[in-house]
Formats: C-alpha cells, structure tokens, sequence
C-alpha cells in the first residue's frame, strides 16, 4: 500500500541502533497498530512480543529468523512473518523502507 489515510500517528518516533533505524507508530480507522520506517545500511537484530508482518516498501533486505538459518532476501513488495516473542536478525546493504503490522 502507497498511502495509509485517516490515522492516528504518534509524533514521537522509534530510534534503534543510534539512529540507523527510524520509525513512526500509527494506528488505521480499525485500531490496527502499524510502523513505518527505513532503514540505514547495517546488520540488526530485533525482538518482537506480539506476531509481526514486515513488508519492505523500499529497497532490498535479507532475514533469518534464526542464527543457523540462511540468509532469506526479501525485496520491495514482499513481506515476511516473525513470530511473537521471538528475536531475528535482519540486514540491508542499501537504504530500505518498510511497513511493520502487529497482528
């Protein structure tokens, strides 16, 4: 999706990894919670506490859900699944865009 219309956005955002990665929180008309962000060139690894859908809007990124799993490349328009209570490691050579929803 290229535009989210009628929501409600935080105007504090999220800052990771000294400012590499950026996002801001906002909720849709159905109380869904979603993020945006980008991402800096950099290797990363996250923990989630709810089941998370991360679509890359922008750029190229690689995953692995977990330290003995290969590389997983997931480009512009894709999306991958992370489970909840899980950390996972993700990667870009590249500035990358996303849209994460909480399920």
């Amino acid at each position: 999706m290229d535009v989210f219309k009628s929501v409600d956005m935080a105007v504090t955002g999220n800052v990771y990894e000294g400012g590499k990665v950026t996002s801001r929180s906002f909720w849709t008309p159905e109380g869904e919670r979603k993020t945006v962000g980008i991402m800096l060139p950099g290797n990363y690894s996250f923990s989630t506490s709810t089941q998370e859908k991360m679509e890359i809007t922008n750029g190229v990124v690689e995953y692995r859900l977990d330290p003995k799993d290969v590389w997983t490349k997931c480009p512009k328009g894709e999306h991958f699944m992370v489970p909840s209570n899980h950390t996972f490691e993700i990667r870009c050579t590249e500035i990358s865009e996303y849209v994460c929803s909480y399920l």
